[in-house]
């Protein structure tokens, strides 16, 4: 679907890693930023795993698809490339599920931001360096990031919608449901 969000994710292929040191992560975002050159994305939160990765993401002239074998194929020849492998990098294609309302947005970056807590890597979102989470709260400043698609989905000026997207990261399902009516 034109201009939608997708939460889109990636697997090693058999749950391999994908991600062996910070040099291939940055190399991954160069790639990133590389790609959107040519084949514009707009990316709303992220979520770099160890074996799997995690992008909210929408894509304009292009289908998701384009965008997403662009990604996966030139970081598949570094991966190989750099560990002297052969053959599949990635598990499958990926997976993609289409996001159709502003509480979708807000709950699949919610759900980004908090796999590395969910999988027992940290204790709080924030002290994963490898999310776009911190982006949300303190800084603005990355190359790809666009943090007001989903900021946007609440009212009031640029630090309120921060501090409500904090608050909303601290809610239960059950209490998103309730207060769905009031943002």
């Amino acid at each position: 679907m034109p201009d939608a969000f997708y939460h889109i994710v990636c697997r090693g292929n058999r749950r391999d890693n994908l991600f062996l040191d910070d040099e291939d992560i940055k190399v991954f975002f160069q790639i990133m930023i590389q790609v959107n050159k040519k084949t514009p994305f707009v990316l709303a939160s992220y979520c770099l795993m160890t074996n799997h990765f995690h992008l909210q993401l929408r894509s304009g002239q292009h289908t998701v698809s384009k965008v997403m074998s662009l990604i996966n194929k030139r970081y598949a020849d570094y991966y190989n490339t750099k560990y002297k492998l052969t053959g599949h990098v990635f598990e499958k294609r990926y997976y993609d599920k289409l996001i159709d309302s502003k509480l979708g947005m807000l709950e699949t970056s919610r759900y980004i931001h908090l796999n590395p807590v969910e999988a027992g890597m940290v204790a709080m979102p924030a002290h994963y360096p490898w999310s776009s989470y911190r982006y949300y709260l303190y800084t603005t400043g990355h190359r790809l990031l666009n943090v007001d698609e989903v900021l946007d989905c609440f009212a009031g000026d640029p630090a309120e919608k921060r501090r409500k997207y904090q608050d909303f990261m601290d809610l239960t399902k059950k209490e998103v449901l309730i207060r769905e009516e009031t943002m």
